[in-house]
């Protein structure tokens, strides 16, 4: 494995064709970090600070420049993670997050509230871990406070989160509110034959021989372990890491398709 200079822990996992920026800064709360892993074709820009303990990233997940993460608690963030220029991931109460979730520019992500003199009366103090769930979106300039965000959902651009956020509602304002019944959902209903032929046609797009990737419905249909399926019922492929595999699902993000490891 290369040598990374910039990465201080007692156990670190870089997967394939990652690029870390030479000023990017990870490393534990005090020293070394215990654990980092960082999956296949990730990018984390320059001046990131990874302060933690405990890292995980999922594979074609992109971590913009300026970025800081910090906690006791562990961080775990899944595939496919888009995440904007100067972005807070406060980790004190711990935080996770799902695959395919996109976190827009400048937005602070919460999972503690702490600082008022407890001696003296102050009220809040808690540490609370922060979950959000797959697929979602906070467009940018997002406010999250340690709550549970379910899958789909998604803020506009510059809510501020105080409460859980519901499956594939939609949500703005400070403090945010649910918006869907006016501006409707961010999901609408796809049937499977039509996200077959869309995925057909992205192959033909990209002009991949079809001997080294097959689109297919369900998981019974795979045949060979030389080939890689994307199984479109599932959302899940099978991860060779071929040249073909890595250049279709570079094609695919971040908003044509997103497709997780089998």
């Amino acid at each position: 494995m290369k040598n990374y200079k910039n990465i201080d822990a007692e156990y670190i996992e870089i997967g394939k064709n990652t690029v870390i920026e030479p000023t990017a800064i990870i490393r534990g709360l005090n020293g070394k970090a215990n654990k980092i892993i960082i999956g296949d074709n990730c990018y984390i820009g320059e001046h990131v600070q990874i302060i933690i303990d405990e890292f995980n990233l999922g594979d074609y997940s992109k971590i913009h420049h300026h970025t800081n993460i910090h906690g006791s608690q562990p961080c775990n963030i899944g595939h496919n993670a888009w995440i904007g220029q100067y972005t807070i991931i406060d980790s004190i109460g711990g935080v996770l997050i799902g695959n395919n979730c996109g976190i827009g520019a400048h937005s602070q992500l919460w999972s503690h509230i702490k600082y008022g003199d407890t001696l003296e009366g102050c009220r809040f103090k808690s540490e609370q871990k922060l979950e959000i769930g797959n697929d979602v979106w906070l467009v940018g300039h997002c406010i999250v406070s340690p709550v549970k965000v379910e899958d789909k959902s998604l803020a506009l651009v510059g809510s501020v989160i105080t409460s859980d956020m519901k499956f594939n509602r939609i949500y703005g304002g400070s403090p945010a509110k649910d918006l869907t019944n006016k501006i409707g959902h961010q999901f609408e209903e796809v049937s499977l034959s039509q996200k077959m032929k869309k995925m057909e046609e992205y192959l033909d797009t990209v002009g991949i021989k079809k001997d080294s990737i097959k689109i297919i419905e369900f998981e019974n249909e795979i045949e060979s372990d030389e080939i890689t399926y994307f199984i479109v019922s599932s959302r899940k492929y099978t991860k060779r890491r071929t040249r073909e595999e890595i250049e279709f699902m570079k094609f695919l993000l971040p908003e044509k398709a997103k497709f997780v490891p089998l």
